[in-house]
């Protein structure tokens, strides 16, 4: 079965055997590209770790009908893990022992929701959760780095991939379609701005603040009500 074929398959039937059986094909991958972080303060296994798990989401979101070869799409995308764990260890040292804390306590709660609702929470559910409010939930989650594009954008489980074109992106993890590209274009600059920022850069809220010249707490709001504006477009014209 060629390469192309075990994802065909894997893409059809959501087989776990058969990802498990794909993701020792490319485990050495994940080896090689650990191997090259060790030296900066992480032992090997945490790094392999790392380097495993984003090998599983890679086999997950990797499309074969996209005429790209795995191992050229899963090297950066390991890669990139691996930069950003190093980027959120990094961040989450020197935040204050408060937010620190409350880091800690949003990522327990969104576990323990995953389980219970059975999905990904919101930011409001969490909150809700925690008995704090929205804005302190996504500032701490900021506070440790780069929002995750598989964050939940809204009530309905939406994530970024599903209202954000990755433009200029060979490796992007949706298909770009007329509808999201006409609600995009019809955005304003600043709006725009704030999209490249923040989904084409993965520039953190506080970095995009700082390239704005805006408050952070400005970027948190502009950013869900964009997302909230695409997604009602995307949804009426899917709907027409």
């Amino acid at each position: 079965m060629t390469e192309s074929e075990l994802f065909q398959r894997y893409r059809e039937t959501g087989d776990v055997e058969l990802r498990n059986l794909i993701a020792e094909q490319y485990l050495h991958i994940a080896a090689i590209l650990a191997k090259k972080f060790v030296g900066r303060g992480v032992e090997y296994d945490d790094l392999y770790q790392v380097a495993s798990l984003a090998l599983l989401k890679g086999i997950d979101r990797f499309d074969e009908r996209k005429g790209l070869k795995f191992s050229t799409f899963i090297t950066p995308t390991i890669t990139g893990e691996i930069k950003n764990y190093f980027r959120d260890r990094s961040r989450l040292v020197h935040l204050p022992r408060k937010v620190s804390e409350l880091r800690t306590s949003v990522l327990r709660t969104a576990d323990e929701l995953t389980k219970e609702l059975g999905k990904k929470p919101t930011a409001r559910e969490i909150a809700e959760k925690l008995g704090v409010t929205e804005e302190e939930v996504l500032m701490s989650a900021e506070a440790g780095g780069v929002v995750s594009l598989d964050r939940p954008a809204g009530d309905d489980d939406m994530n970024f991939y599903d209202v954000i074109p990755a433009e200029n992106d060979v490796f992007e993890r949706i298909e770009t379609h007329d509808a999201v590209s006409s609600a995009v274009s019809e955005l304003s600059e600043t709006e725009k701005k704030l999209v490249r920022c923040r989904f084409t850069e993965e520039l953190s809220q506080a970095e995009t603040a700082r390239r704005m010249g805006v408050s952070q707490m400005y970027v948190s709001r502009m950013e869900r009500k964009i997302l909230e504006k695409l997604r009602e477009r995307l949804q009426k014209s899917m709907a027409e």
